[in-house]
């Protein structure tokens, strides 16, 4: 077995040396490392009974471009070779789309051409002439994701649904947000757990279970996903793009693929394992002789059949706006029309955190989102603004907001030339306990003077 990840550069070329071998090439020598003039293997090849000479390229990398192919073009030209020659490029990793549509117009196999030979090539070949060839690269090359956006809907719709029920916060008035996606790789894994457990009295336990097990891939390691992110990856309708020939980056501000961090082997492996415990029980029974017993029943790795496995990468959407002195987040995994949130912004007062608020409301004055407690009513203007950007200023001994110090002069001019039953209107609450001791006081006059 070889585990590329523990792979140097030299060591890859020393195996793909073994692999030309074993795939029938003539004559399969390294170049001189030394001297590399961007061949890193030489070989050569019977085709229609013509014998050409292969120049191959060797890059242990999660990326090639165009630049490394045109490389191997001009190795292959200056070549000096008595006869008809071509190049190959061969990968761990992948080709970008401007790497392929150049050795397309070279042609390939053909004459002169350049040959390409990514990771899933790789995991074909090795499968083809039994060699294990394992590693992240290998073993897990996935094109495809679940969409990351709404079949009939823009990228940018959720972020506007989101914002809806913010009051005071037109939605013409939202700028377009900055949204980057990253792609989470995930792995489904079905399997059929099945065994017997018998005793002298007996058949004590039966299991004939179907799990689908969503794990999250990357790097840390597997992890089991669970609730609204499993329903999502586990879906057998959801939607998917290509991500060749859907690529992302004309959709998103950035794009960003992360690695699978392990095999399909040892996922199958980890995921053996942890049905075996999942299935574990302790069955209590009672002998022959009328004896309890406990018997722990747990199954065997035969046990668990792995029916499939199904990569895919699942898109991580985030978005964000900038109002005012404030930006917010909001972001989601996405799969077509279904999504599950994982950060909203605009649901959160950004002066107290509060994210459970009946209402929201956006200061214009500010570009603050904010609950009930911190948001206020501009008393010259009635529009509603916010405790952080407020002006104060005490009428008729009760607070008042204002959008700024010009705003609040206004209305001290305003004020001062109100009638005296105006300003006490100014405190409601003021002015009708005043009414009230008024009216008590009256009462208690007329008490003493005998008038009532």
């Amino acid at each position: 077995m070889a585990i590329l990840d523990d792979l140097s550069g030299y060591d890859f070329e020393d195996l793909m040396e073994d692999v030309f071998r074993k795939l029938g090439y003539e004559n399969v020598r390294q170049s001189t490392r030394s001297a590399d003039k961007g061949r890193d293997i030489l070989m050569e090849e019977v085709v229609d009974g013509r014998r050409r000479a292969v120049v191959v390229e060797c890059k242990h990398t999660d990326t090639v471009s165009r630049p490394v192919v045109q490389k191997l073009h001009s190795a292959v030209a200056t070549y000096d070779y008595d006869g008809p020659k071509r190049g190959l490029v061969v990968t761990t990793g992948r080709f970008t789309d401007p790497a392929r549509e150049y050795a397309r117009k070279l042609g390939g196999r053909t004459d002169g051409g350049v040959e390409l030979l990514d990771g899933r090539d790789l995991r074909e070949i090795a499968d083809r002439i039994g060699l294990d060839l394992y590693n992240g690269r290998i073993e897990i090359l996935c094109e495809e994701a679940l969409a990351p956006t709404h079949p009939t809907a823009g990228r940018d719709a959720p972020v506007f649904e989101a914002v809806r029920d913010v009051e005071n916060l037109p939605l013409e008035a939202l700028p377009t947000p900055e949204t980057a996606v990253t792609l989470e790789p995930t792995v489904t894994i079905r399997a059929q757990t099945s065994a017997t457990f018998e005793t002298s009295v007996g058949v004590i336990h039966r299991l004939d279970e179907t799990d689908a097990l969503v794990l999250r891939a990357d790097r840390d390691g597997p992890q089991v996903a669970t609730g609204d992110v499993r329903e999502l990856v586990a879906n057998r309708n959801a939607p998917r793009i290509d991500l060749e020939t859907a690529p992302l980056e004309r959709r998103f501000d950035e794009v960003t693929r992360e690695r699978f961090g392990a095999t399909e082997t040892e996922y199958k492996a980890w995921a053996v394992d942890r049905l075996r415990q999942q299935h574990t029980t302790t069955v209590h029974y009672t002998g022959g002789n009328n004896v309890d017993y406990e018997k722990t029943c747990e199954p065997t790795r035969s046990d668990v059949s792995i029916k499939s496995i199904d990569p895919v990468y699942l898109p991580h959407v985030d978005s964000r706006v900038t109002l005012g002195e404030y930006d917010y987040r909001y972001a989601y995994y996405a799969a077509g029309p279904s999504r599950t949130t994982t950060a909203d912004g605009f649901h959160r007062c950004v002066h107290c955190g509060e994210d459970d608020a009946a209402t929201y409301t956006y200061c214009a004055n500010c570009g603050s989102i904010n609950c009930p407690t911190h948001t206020k009513t501009e008393r010259l203007e009635g529009e509603p603004v916010c405790t952080g950007c407020a002006v104060t200023d005490r009428f008729a001994l009760k607070t008042k907001y204002f959008y700024d110090e010009e705003n609040r002069e206004a209305f001290r001019e305003e004020y001062s030339e109100m009638a005296i039953h105006e300003q006490a209107m100014e405190n409601p609450a003021l002015a009708a306990g005043a009414v009230l001791a008024l009216v008590v006081a009256l009462v208690v006059v007329s008490s003493a003077l005998g008038i009532v």
